[in-house]
């Protein structure tokens, strides 16, 4: 069965931290990268971060680079976003996805064929 499923989602503060994780199962992360997107209230969907399946090469937005942190969890197939440093402008849902094959890039959405339903991200004091 196909099924992408985010958690960890929460209310924090400016400057705190959270780590989402991404529950994958009937994908392989030895096949399929994944990247994270995340979409703000009234704006489209954003890539963030994504890690490539072959060699776990990793890429970032610059908005978040420095702050953010993409892993993975082979034996669990769960991949993991640590997220630092938030700020409001980082306030969105955010979505797990999976492309088959490597990726080489900040992910971009058309590249991405699966997608899980979210979990809400709001930084606010």
């Amino acid at each position: 069965q196909l099924q992408i499923v985010e958690s960890g989602g929460d209310l924090v503060q400016p400057g705190g931290s959270l780590r989402l994780s991404c529950a994958i199962s009937g994908f392989s992360l030895d096949e399929y990268s994944v990247g994270w997107f995340r979409q703000a209230p009234g704006k489209g969907r954003e890539g963030v971060s994504s890690i490539s399946c072959t060699d776990g090469s990793t890429y970032y937005a610059d908005s978040v680079k420095g702050r953010f942190a993409i892993s993975r969890d082979n034996a669990k197939n769960t991949v993991y976003l640590q997220m630092n440093t938030l700020k409001a402008e980082d306030t969105g849902v955010y979505y797990c996805a999976v492309s088959r094959g490597s990726v080489r890039s900040v992910p971009t959405f058309y590249e991405y064929e699966y997608w899980g339903r979210g979990t809400q991200v709001t930084v606010s004091s």
